[in-house]
């Protein structure tokens, strides 16, 4: 089984530029030792359950929510029974298909 959550948080109460809030919440996520990659518009980490990667997003709120009264989130989640090594996969498969590698 896997998970591959993609995810985007920051609070609305502060600065216009996001990034130090960004940078805090992928500490998080590089810490837990889960597979990810960094986007510009969210991250997106596989683990072998949702709940592993809630429980690093739910960190993220705790740390955010430290200097911030409203945080915004988006989570998308796709489960599947009986696969692993998604993130990477996903893409190579598209690669396959077109019979050429993506800029990505």
């Amino acid at each position: 089984m896997s998970a591959l959550v993609e995810f985007a948080m920051f609070p609305t109460d502060s600065t216009e530029s996001k990034s130090e809030f960004v940078a805090k919440v992928l500490d998080i996520v590089d810490q837990s030792g889960l597979t990810y990659q960094l986007t510009p518009m969210g991250t997106i980490i596989e683990a072998k359950t949702v709940g592993e990667v809630f429980a690093v997003i739910e960190k993220a709120y705790e740390i955010l929510g430290q200097e911030s009264n409203r945080i915004y989130s988006a989570i998308k989640v796709d489960y599947r029974k009986g696969s692993v090594g998604r993130l990477h996969q996903k893409v190579r498969s598209v690669e396959a298909k077109l019979g050429r590698t993506l800029n990505s």
